[in-house]
């Protein structure tokens, strides 16, 4: 079974910086692409990030965040991460991991809130 969990979370003024943390077991983390979501209360859940599997070659961000966020990999530690420079209060949000093990981002994380003051 498939257990993902997140890390890394807070409180942060706007400017600052957080790094989150998914930590893959149970499965070949190598073999999994990878990828960040969020989601606020009463609002659909958002694409942030996402990184190929394997060496994680490939990368891919949504525009809002370009430039700020930055997906990696260390399959040494079977570990996701996700840097967060220059947040926004509107970066506020919960923040989840996910695996692609076959077609879909299936399983995830529990999420990791993280908030952001102005």
């Amino acid at each position: 079974q498939v257990q993902l969990v997140e890390s890394g979370g807070g409180l942060v003024q706007a400017g600052g910086s957080l790094r989150l943390s998914c930590t893959v077991s149970g499965g070949t983390f190598i073999r999994y692409g990878m990828a960040w979501f969020r989601q606020a209360p009463g609002k659909e859940r958002e694409f942030v990030a996402e990184i190929s599997r394997n060496t994680g070659s490939s990368t891919f961000y949504i525009d809002s965040v370009k430039g700020r966020f930055t997906i990696s990999r260390d399959n040494a530690k079977n570990t996701v991460y996700l840097q967060m420079n220059s947040l926004k209060p509107e970066d506020t949000d919960t923040y989840y991991c996910a695996a692609r093990i076959t077609t879909d981002y299936d399983p995830w994380g529990q999420g990791i809130q993280v908030t952001v003051s102005s």
